[in-house]
C-alpha cells in the first residue's frame, strides 16, 4: 500500500488499485460542525423540555424531583454525545450526517468496510482528541500524519476519505456493460443473501473488478477477497456462500441492486 498527501492508493496482492480521495483537515471540520450542531439542538431540546416542564404551574414537583430529572436528562445527553457517532458510523458504514452531507466515509486503511469494532475504538479515542479543548490533539496529529488522521484513526487502524458516488452503466463510456456481466451468475446466488445491506462503497468496489476482471490474471482470488470481505461484514456464515463461485456471486449481487435502485 502506497499513499501521498491527497491520495490513498490500495495495491491488493492481485495488483489491482483502489485510489481513494483522503479527506482532509477542512472538510472533516465542515462534517464535525454539522455533527455538533445537530448534537447541541438535541441537547437544547432535551433540557429545554426538563426545564419547561418544571416550570409549569400545573405541575407541583420538590427540589429532589427535579434534581433526578435533570440528572436523568444529563445522562441520556451523555449517552447520546458519545452515541451519536458510534450508532451513525455502523448504521451508515462509516457514515455520520455530517460526514453524509460533505460526502465523507471512514475505511479502513486497507480500503475495506469499517467494523463496529473499529467504529467503537476511533470514537472512545475522541476524548483524548478533544484535549485539551477543541480538538488540540486531534488537529495536531492530523496536521503531521501525512493521511490526516487523528488519534482515534491511527489507534482504530482507520482513515476518512472522500465517498465516490456509484456510477451508472451509462456513466461508464470506457466499459461496456456487457463486460460488467458474468454469465450464469444467477445460479450460484445464495437464496436470501441480504444484497440490499451490500454498501455503496462496496457495490463501487464489485463494479471496478467486473469491469477490469477480463485483464487480471489472479481475478478468482480477488473476487474471493472482496466477497470474503462483504460476508464477513454482513456477519454470515462462511459455509453459507460459496465462494468457489465468488465471481459469478459479485455479479448477480452487482446486477440485484442497481436493478433495484432502478425501480
Amino acid at each position: 500500500m502506497t499513499d501521498s498527501n491527497d491520495l490513498l492508493k490500495i495495491d491488493t496482492p492481485e495488483n489491482v488499485t483502489f485510489d481513494y480521495d483522503i479527506a482532509g483537515i477542512g472538510s472533516r471540520f465542515l462534517a464535525a460542525l454539522i455533527d455538533t450542531a445537530l448534537i447541541v439542538i438535541v441537547q437544547v431540546i432535551l433540557f429545554g423540555g426538563v426545564i419547561l416542564v418544571i416550570s409549569l404551574p400545573q405541575v407541583e414537583m420538590t427540589g429532589a424531583v427535579a434534581s433526578w430529572l435533570f440528572a436523568i436528562a444529563g445522562l441520556v445527553s451523555f449517552v447520546f454525545l458519545w452515541g451519536y457517532y458510534i450508532f451513525f458510523e455502523i448504521l451508515w458504514n462509516g457514515q455520520t450526517p455530517g460526514k453524509r452531507q460533505i460526502g465523507l466515509r471512514v475505511i479502513r486503511v486497507d480500503g475495506t468496510p469499517v467494523s463496529a469494532s473499529e467504529v467503537i475504538i476511533r470514537n472512545l479515542v475522541r476524548i483524548i482528541d478533544f484535549l485539551p479543548s477543541a480538538y488540540g490533539i486531534g488537529v495536531v496529529t492530523m496536521f503531521i500524519n501525512p493521511n490526516s488522521r487523528r488519534v482515534g484513526d491511527l489507534a482504530a487502524g482507520t482513515i476518512v476519505v472522500h465517498d465516490r458516488a456509484v456510477k451508472n452503466l451509462s456513466d461508464l463510456s470506457p466499459v461496456r456493460p456487457s463486460s460488467l456481466a458474468v454469465p450464469g451468475a444467477q445460479a450460484y446466488l445464495p437464496e436470501g443473501f441480504p444484497v440490499e445491506q451490500v454498501s455503496e462503497h462496496e457495490l463501487h468496489i464489485i463494479e471496478e473488478f467486473l469491469s477490469r476482471r477480463k485483464s487480471l490474471s489472479n481475478s478468482s482470488k480477488l473476487a474471493h477477497h472482496i466477497l470474503t470481505s462483504i460476508v464477513t461484514r454482513l456477519g454470515l456464515p462462511a459455509d453459507s456462500v460459496p465462494f468457489a463461485h465468488s465471481e459469478f456471486i459479485l455479479a448477480e449481487i452487482y446486477s440485484a441492486r442497481r436493478s433495484g435502485a432502478s425501480e
